[in-house]
């Protein structure tokens, strides 16, 4: 049985992770999370006893990950601080996260010879003009706009360095916008989604021209274990599945699975440095190592996720009141 350390499994990417990979392999996991706002001890509810185990605790803090390292075969690194709005009102968090924790874990890692996949996102690259036939590919340059995407760019750069500097056993996985259970309602389509629930018109920043290309959680949880299976030590994969959608339409999209009219929604202001387009080519991933995603239709996924959000309210009704006032506050 091989010993997964999931870091970050309490927040939405890893707690679908954590979810697929005990249904969908015999290993044990361990989960490492520091239970900040983004995480939540819900999401891991009714995992099996003997197969999962959970840990509060900072991936900064390496008298916590050493022991933990040390008693893994694969260390999983979802844990990040993640979302825009965040890191343009204060940055520190993003660097004490993002940079030191991966450097904390990579050190650990190392010390022990333990195999590492390290979790990042398409924003490293930048943005796309609207109307550019190119997409992200594995040879794209860095050029991130955010303190979020800037520090997962140099996270992403300690790992390639200490596979080069030291043969860490690494891989690295860039993934385009995820969808589905267990995401916080600060975020995009959970945001909608529950205003909607709650009576109040959906929020688009600018004129919602701004293109994502959206993946369902659960084929990010099979690329990544498709990765940690088959890829080559020190390769960088893509991880999309051709989801592309403006956020006019896809606010659209879950107005008319909701029973609303398309255009009741309201416009607010838009994010500084708001990205144009993120693209994926998973081409590598896909013809080097055989992984196709499930979910490729995206309307039934949004289905699916309205239905989870319509059914799950115990979890995320805590947590909106505030988000909601956070960006009233910012014109949001």
């Amino acid at each position: 049985m091989q010993r997964l350390l999931v870091t970050g499994g309490a927040g939405f990417i890893g707690s679908n992770f954590v979810h697929y990979a005990l249904e969908n392999t015999d290993s044990h996991v361990t989960v490492l999370d520091k239970l900040t706002y983004a995480g939540n001890r819900e999401s891991l509810k009714g995992l099996p006893e003997e197969r999962f185990t959970f840990v509060e605790g900072d991936i900064a803090d390496a008298g916590t990950v050493d022991p933990l390292v040390s008693e893994s075969d694969i260390v999983v690194h979802y844990a990040a601080e993640s979302h825009n709005d965040n890191s343009l009102h204060d940055p520190r968090p993003f660097l004490d996260t993002n940079i030191i924790g991966t450097y904390t874990l990579i050190e650990a890692a190392r010390k022990h010879s333990k195999r590492f996949h390290h979790i990042s996102t398409d924003e490293v690259y930048g943005d796309l003009e609207l109307n550019d036939p190119e997409r992200f590919t594995e040879q794209t340059p860095y050029n991130p706009s955010s303190p979020y995407s800037s520090t997962k760019a140099g996270s992403d750069l300690l790992v390639r360095a200490w596979v080069r500097s030291f043969g860490l056993q690494a891989t690295i996985s860039n993934c385009s916008n995820n969808y589905g259970p267990y995401q916080h309602v600060e975020k995009f389509i959970p945001r909608q989604i529950t205003n909607v629930i709650d009576g109040i018109r959906p929020k688009l920043y600018g004129k919602g021209e701004n293109v994502r290309d959206w993946i369902h959680a659960n084929d990010h949880s099979s690329a990544v274990l498709t990765i940690i299976a088959k890829g080559k030590i020190g390769e960088t994969y893509l991880i999309g599945a051709d989801g592309e959608k403006n956020n006019k339409d896809v606010v659209e999209l879950i107005l008319k699975h909701m029973g609303q009219a398309p255009d009741a929604y309201d416009h607010v202001v838009d994010r500084p440095g708001h990205d144009l387009r993120y693209a994926i080519d998973s081409s590598k991933l896909r013809n080097e190592l055989g992984w196709e995603p499930q979910f490729s239709n995206f309307d039934a996924g949004i289905e699916d996720t309205i239905a989870w959000y319509r059914d799950n309210e115990d979890w995320w009704r805590p947590q909106k009141a505030a988000t909601e006032a956070k960006y009233k506050e910012q014109g949001q």
